[in-house]
Parts: structure tokens; C-alpha cells; sequence
């Protein structure tokens, strides 16, 4: 389906750009996107569920594996029905309302996740750099305080840009990049003057995303420091291997977060394809293999998925 600039389109609704050119595949591209789907909200369904039911992780570290999960859970819940609505050919028409509700959850879980993913990393600091203190130091009193930081951190500085995407004229053609709504994307459409919303977003960046990625390479980067100082080689290895799966998860967030931003900023001239492919790495990659990666990296979580499922082949040695 085409839309071009006299198509009968309200004011207030915008059409998702879908798959351009390959209308004629989404049968059959619903199909991969409905597994992928049904595993980010399954996979993490199934880490809360071991993290809740097993008191052996019943420990900071692995509560902020919780955080992390309920954070992918949302962010799948949040775009599966624009996703899939499309490919299915249930429509690509959204109301403006709606796709201001979807931008502020897509951009402000994806902050709440940036910041699950420092505050992991500063858990992982602790543990190896203060082992001693690292039970006074996260106290479950503490981990509740950082969440609800988090949680505000996240949801409320993003407030601001995002209702003033109500009162925005939008004069040009509707369509939007993706088969979900972004602020950038929203942007783009407006004719009014975006200013506010570009520096603030910017700021909001630097300020969120691009902060939390440089100190968790400060607190690789000490942890490092900390473990070349072990003698012995054995303990060196076991230190380093308690921050793998976290490692993992870091770079599957921020590659596609970087990826994205650069397509968005500098890819004018590229097809639409690669801005709908960015966009669906983005929002599909780090909900899907967070739960794959500490399902498989995590002794404790797959020793528990190996007794529910003793015929599984997640015979993976950690």
C-alpha cells in the first residue's frame, strides 16, 4: 500500500512505514518477526520466573537481571502490536495520541535500560573491587532506591519534548520511517518550529546514554585494574567470567543504539530499508538476546532452566 501526498490521510494519524518494497513478502516475513516476538516475551517471562521461584538468586546482581527483563518485557509489549499489526496486514494507520504514548515509552525504556546497564556494571564493580562491603553497600533498601532513580531518571526528563509533540503541525506526507513511533521520526514530519525539541533530545543524549556508556567503561576499566592484580590466574579468570554475560548485554544495547543514531543523523541519502532494518535491530535485538545470553552465561540460571527442562540442549559450559 502507497501513500503518497494527496492520499486521504488525517491530520492527526500518520501511516508506519512497514517493509518498503517487500509488501509482498509480509506473509511470510510475519512469520520470523512472531518467533522473535514470542521469544523476547517468553525468554524474559522465564528469567523473572527462575529469578523469583530460586532463593539462591535472591541477590542484588541478580535483581537487577529483573529490572533488565522487565525492561525488555515492556519495551516487546510496547511495539508488537504496531510490528506485527502491519506485517499481518491488520493496518498502518495511528492516531497521533497513540503514537506520542509509543515514543515516550519506546525512548524512556530504552534509558531505564541504559541505566539497568550501569547500574549492573557498578554491581559488578562492587563485587570485585569491594568484596567486602559489597553486601553493606547494596542492601535491598538501596537496590529499591536505585530503581525508583532509574525509573524517574528515565520517564520524567523525557516529558517535556515529548507533549510538545501534541501541539506540532505536521504538513508533510505523514508516513514515518518505521512500523513504530519515534521522536526523531515525529520530527521530521513537523513544520513547526522543532528547535526545543532537537537540543533538549541532544542534551537528553549526552546527559543519559552517552554518560552511562562512559562510566561503565570507567568501571571496566577498574575492575580490570583490580583483577590484573589477583596473582593467581584461576581467580583472575573466575572474577572475569562473572562479567561476561554483562559485557554481552552492554554491547548488544549500545551497537544498535549507535548504529541507529548514525543512520538517523547521517543517512539521509541511504535507502529506506537500511533506516527500517536499524530501527527493527534497535528496538527487537536487545529484548531478544538479553535473555538468551544470561540464560546460556549464567550457571545459576541455567542449572534451574536445565531442572525444569531436563531434555533441553542447553548444554553450554560456563
Amino acid at each position: 500500500m502507497s501513500v503518497g501526498p494527496d492520499s486521504k490521510l488525517s491530520n492527526s494519524a500518520f501511516l508506519l512505514a512497514g517493509f518498503p518494497g517487500l509488501e509482498q513478502h509480509y506473509p511470510w516475513l510475519s512469520i520470523p518477526f512472531s518467533c522473535i516476538y514470542a521469544v523476547v516475551l517468553s525468554g524474559n517471562c522465564l528469567v523473572l520466573h527462575v529469578i523469583r521461584t530460586e532463593p539462591s538468586l535472591h541477590q542484588p546482581m541478580f535483581y537487577f537481571l529483573a529490572m533488565l527483563a522487565v525492561t525488555d518485557l515492556c519495551m516487546g509489549l510496547s511495539t508488537v502490536h504496531t510490528v506485527l499489526g502491519v506485517l499481518w496486514g491488520l493496518g498502518r494507520e495511528v492516531s497521533l495520541d497513540a503514537c506520542i504514548a509509543q515514543s515516550y515509552f519506546i525512548h524512556g525504556l530504552s534509558f531505564v535500560e541504559s541505566s539497568v546497564l550501569l547500574a549492573m556494571a557498578f554491581d559488578r564493580f562492587t563485587a570485585i573491587c569491594n568484596p567486602l562491603r559489597y553486601a553493606s553497600i547494596l542492601t535491598n533498601a538501596r537496590i529499591i532506591n536505585i530503581g525508583l532513580g532509574i525509573l524517574v531518571r528515565s520517564f520524567m526528563f523525557i516529558v517535556a519534548p515529548i507533549i510538545r509533540l501534541k501541539f506540532f503541525r505536521y504538513c508533510r506526507s505523514h508516513v514515518l520511517s518505521h512500523s513504530f513511533c519515534l521522536h526523531q521520526d515525529l520530527l521530521r514530519l513537523a513544520c513547526s518550529d522543532i528547535r526545543f525539541n532537537s537540543v533538549y533530545a541532544l542534551a537528553l543524549v549526552l546527559c543519559t546514554l552517552l554518560l552511562d556508556s562512559v562510566l561503565i567503561l570507567v568501571s571496566y576499566i577498574r575492575i580490570l585494574h583490580s583483577v590484573l592484580a589477583i596473582a593467581s590466574r584461576e581467580e583472575r579468570l573466575k572474577s572475569l567470567q562473572t562479567c561476561v554475560s554483562h559485557l554481552c548485554t552492554v554491547l548488544v544495547f549500545y551497537i544498535p543504539v549507535i548504529g541507529l543514531t548514525m543512520v538517523h543523523r547521517f543517512g539521509q541519502h541511504l535507502s529506506p530499508v537500511v533506516h527500517v532494518l536499524m530501527g527493527n535491530v534497535y528496538i527487537i535485538v536487545p529484548p531478544l538476546m538479553n535473555p538468551i545470553i544470561y540464560s546460556v552465561k549464567t550457571q545459576q540460571i541455567r542449572g534451574r532452566i536445565r531442572r525444569w527442562f531436563p531434555k533441553t540442549s542447553l548444554s553450554t559450559r560456563g
